[in-house]
């Protein structure tokens, strides 16, 4: 079988809404060295490698908002979809404490053939869905280890991103999330909202596209019951924030 690097489940779909995952797989290319990095099973079932959950999440939330979902086919350690071109950690050669074997020597070279292989055809796929219309809205989901190595618990239960450059449905939705009464809602948490050169800023930002990136707990969404629970809770909540900040009107692009 030839190999596919992303996955598009119901292209057809007439929603604005396009939901993605960035991380949605722990494969390895057998054309990037034989179909290993290296690491144990164990290594590779953890967040290094992917983001648990979130491809589940990603499947019903799509399902329920009748929109297409793009997925990933490739682990975040062969290449980050979700890092610019220029960005020193497309390429991770230790993670959370754990060393890459099967990155620590990678060249400039052995760089070119993933994003060859993996990182541009992702890529292009994002921006052909994304520009399927003209009122695409951009929903990116992800999710996050409870607690990293030697750090404090995360007590959040849903993590809401967003840049400067254009916050409104974000905001929109943490203003609902929080209007639930028990969902710890992390604003920008545990990360940054703006990366620049990230996949959001790529096919979102800078063509003024209304947006968020939803981060949920790993510990929340381990079974399909789960993903497809907070998957029905999201899309209404989705909803109703892209109604309060008045639809899916674009911002002027960037120069």
């Amino acid at each position: 079988m030839t190999y596919q690097p992303y996955r598009i489940t119901g292209e057809d779909r007439a929603s604005p809404w396009l939901v993605t995952c960035d991380h949605a797989t722990n494969t390895v290319p057998q054309a990037v060295r034989g179909g290993a990095l290296g690491l144990g099973q164990a290594d590779m079932g953890r967040h290094i490698a992917y983001d648990p959950g979130a491809a589940g999440v990603a499947l019903a939330l799509g399902e329920t908002l009748g929109a297409p979902v793009l997925t990933s086919n490739f682990s975040r350690l062969v290449i980050d979809p979700n890092r610019g071109e220029d960005d020193p950690t497309l390429l991770m050669r230790i993670y959370d404490g754990t060393v890459i074997p099967g990155n620590r020597f990678a060249d400039a070279a052995e760089l070119e053939h993933r994003m060859a292989l993996c990182y541009r055809p992702y890529d292009a796929a994002l921006a052909r869905m994304a520009g399927r219309r003209d009122d695409t809205v951009l929903c990116s989901i992800h999710s996050f280890v409870p607690q990293l190595r030697g750090r404090p618990p995360r007590p959040w239960h849903v993590g809401v991103l967003h840049s400067h450059l254009d916050p409104r449905l974000a905001l929109a939705l943490i203003a609902r999330l929080e209007a639930e009464g028990d969902i710890v809602v992390g604003d920008n948490q545990p990360y940054g909202g703006h990366l620049p050169g990230d996949a959001v800023d790529r096919h979102a930002l800078r063509h003024g596209r209304p947006n968020v990136l939803i981060e949920l707990r790993q510990d929340l969404i381990e079974t399909v019951a789960q993903q497809r629970a907070w998957a029905a809770r999201l899309a209404p909540l989705l909803e109703g924030a892209l109604a309060d900040m008045g639809g899916p009107a674009q911002i002027p692009v960037r120069a």
